[in-house]
């Protein structure tokens, strides 16, 4: 998850850098350079504005710089004023208040003008990178979109979303924050250090010497106590993930008696977290009066060096005012530097990610399948149909069927015979390497995947149902559905009367409060089929998760939602299809028996070996 950085323009107490526990490691990309350039040119469009921005950072840094040299030329003038001793008498001078006003109305003018340079880049590089997010977001939903089935069998679904959100948030965050900062911290590190060298060559040594002793310290602690941040975070996973574990599990925890152990087990992990907690919180709590001091030894040490300069003459004393000022200015940005390398790292790892994922192989382009299935009427044919979802492992081999309009076809068989995967296949969700799939003689390769799914409703084992209304469910996609056509369709299936005992009836959320069981949410989605009205249905183990009463109410709407379509039924309990007007008895790929029930049966072959190992388990 994205951290929200905040821009810092203080350093550490008296001048040091700022300090704090070292951040993470973070992921890092694989090719850092590479995923820079592609992501720069992505953004090509919004380049010149993005580069005027930091150019315009760079200026208001600038001005800054520019502050503590006009701090030195008041502080001259004042001094020049000051009374002096002559022969020990105190003759009082002459401040010339009208130069001091008007190097003081200059410093005025030029933090002025630094705000508003760093308002306008600001508001630039919000702009800028807000377009630039929502740019990334709509083409990886177009991607989205573009992309088979098979890249989300071997990709889970929450990394999918991590892309939209946690790495796009990740390369606006980087480009709205971390640039801006690197080019002020490298304009104000190389700008002070100039002006160091211009002012006294000797105090720049002194302060560079003094800052640098800091930063050893630094890195020396950095370097010890990342081990102990590292553990921490491991430790903080594997407290997390116990937790969670046993407290999920806490009842059969509690039956098998594994408290004690788990106890154990938890002071162990929680022992080791405070040790490496502890070791990690004290290094860098140590971090903060090590660079304080040194901030303040800085101070000393070009207060007592310029004082002596200033004795020979060799330099004024507006010019210690002004490197009181460039020592906070030359450390502050070394820890922004340090910073702002890591986000670009852990940018580049996350445009890594979102590059990769546009690189995915798209399905193919329908731009030449001009024919449209239209009226369909339900003839569907296999012919010769062979398919894998690995190139060199097939799974589906020479499949051939003849379904008439308006049967009911039952495919059965053992998990992993490949039914799930016909069905698949038929909608297009998966291209087949070789054979035909037909329906009114037309081959789906030929019209669009778009027209095939128009040809289908669904009703499958896990009911899917969005955030909104049960009419908005009910009605899902399709347009000019009447509340007359959503009530018959409910009242066809037999949930109109629980629906109308809901407080806000056919106008009820439904969400995480909504009190459905599995059986009317499957009722609920039988009743989108009928309104969908297309003229094959699907039917994928749509009554597994009921019990038997409600698997009863179901059966009786599916066999109404069946009547005068082609529907293709997999099922597991085979009572359920026994009504079945053609069976396809699957294994290994290939249809080994088809025919109706009683035919089948009578057989004595696989499917009255599968039908009556289910009698003899539910007896």
């Amino acid at each position: 998850m994205s951290e929200h950085q905040t821009r810092t323009q203080n350093g550490g107490p008296m001048g040091g850098p700022a300090s704090g526990p070292p951040m993470g490691g973070g992921e890092k990309a694989k090719d850092f350079q590479g995923t820079w350039g592609k992501l720069i040119r992505y953004c090509k469009g919004y380049m010149p504005v993005i580069i005027t921005a930091l150019v315009i950072a760079a200026l208001g840094t600038l001005l800054q710089i520019i502050g503590p040299d006009q701090l030195k030329n008041m502080t001259n003038e004042i001094t020049k004023g000051l009374p002096a001793l002559i022969n020990g008498v105190p003759v009082s001078g002459a401040i010339d208040f009208n130069a001091v006003f008007n190097i003081g109305m200059l410093l005025v003018c030029f933090y002025a003008a630094s705000g508003i340079f760093s308002f306008a880049e600001n508001f630039i590089m919000a702009t800028v990178t807000a377009k630039i997010s929502k740019s990334m977001r709509t083409d990886i939903a177009k991607k989205i979109n573009k992309l088979p089935l098979k890249y989300f069998d071997k990709t889970s679904y929450g990394d999918v979303i991590s892309r939209v959100t946690n790495d796009v948030d990740a390369i606006g965050q980087t480009l709205n924050q971390s640039l801006d900062n690197l080019v002020r911290a490298v304009t104000m590190f190389v700008g002070s250090l100039i002006m160091m060298f211009y002012n006294s060559w000797i105090l720049a040594l002194v302060a560079i010497g003094s800052t640098l002793i800091g930063f050893v310290l630094m890195a020396l602690i950095m370097s010890k106590s990342q081990k102990y941040f590292t553990v921490q975070q491991q430790g903080l996973g594997d407290i997390n993930g116990h937790i969670e574990e046993i407290y999920s599990g806490h009842n059969v925890v509690k039956a098998y008696n594994g408290g004690s152990k788990a106890k154990k087990t938890f002071e162990e992990i929680n022992t080791s977290l405070y040790d490496s907690g502890w070791k990690s919180q004290f290094m860098s709590g140590m971090m903060m009066p090590i660079m304080g001091f040194i901030g303040n030894f800085g101070y000393v040490a070009v207060c007592v060096v310029g004082a002596a300069l200033a004795m020979k003459g060799t330099i004024s004393f507006g010019v210690i005012v002004a490197f009181m000022i460039y020592i906070r200015l030359f450390t502050q940005p070394l820890s922004q530097l340090a910073q702002s390398m890591q986000q670009l790292q852990r940018t580049a790892a996350a445009s890594e990610r979102v590059f990769e994922f546009f690189a995915e192989e798209e399905l193919a382009g329908e731009s030449q399948q001009l024919k449209k299935l239209e009226n369909v009427k339900g003839h569907v044919e296999f012919q010769n149909v062979h398919f894998g979802y690995e190139k060199d492992k097939t799974i589906i081999n020479n499949f051939s069927a003849q379904i008439r309009a308006g049967q009911k076809v039952a495919i059965v068989g053992p998990t992993g015979a490949g039914k799930t995967t016909m069905v698949n296949l038929l909608m297009r969700f998966y291209e087949i390497d070789s054979g035909e799939i037909r329906i009114d003689g037309i081959p789906i390769s030929h019209v669009s995947r778009e027209n095939v799914h128009d040809q289908f409703c669904m009703v499958l084992q896990d009911t899917w149902l969005f955030e909104g209304t049960i009419k908005e469910n009910i009605i899902y996609n399709k347009q000019g559905v009447t509340d007359e056509e959503v009530i018959a369709a409910c009242k066809s299936v037999g949930i109109h009367h629980f629906i109308r005992t809901l407080p806000q009836g056919y106008d009820t959320i439904l969400n995480d409060k909504a009190n459905l069981s599995a059986g009317q949410k499957q009722l609920v989605t039988i009743a989108r089929a009928i309104i969908q009205n297309s003229p094959l249905l699907i039917l994928d183990e749509a009554t597994s998760s009921v019990d038997t009463r409600t698997e009863r109410l179901v059966q009786d709407a599916m066999n109404k939602l069946t009547q005068d379509r082609t529907s293709f039924v997999i099922a597991h309990r085979l009572s359920t299809i026994k009504d079945a007007d053609l069976i396809l008895v699957m294994k290994d790929g290939d249809i080994i028996e088809s025919g109706d029930h009683e035919e089948l049966l009578g057989k004595g072959g696989f499917y009255a070996e599968l039908y009556n190992s289910q009698f003899e388990q539910a007896s």
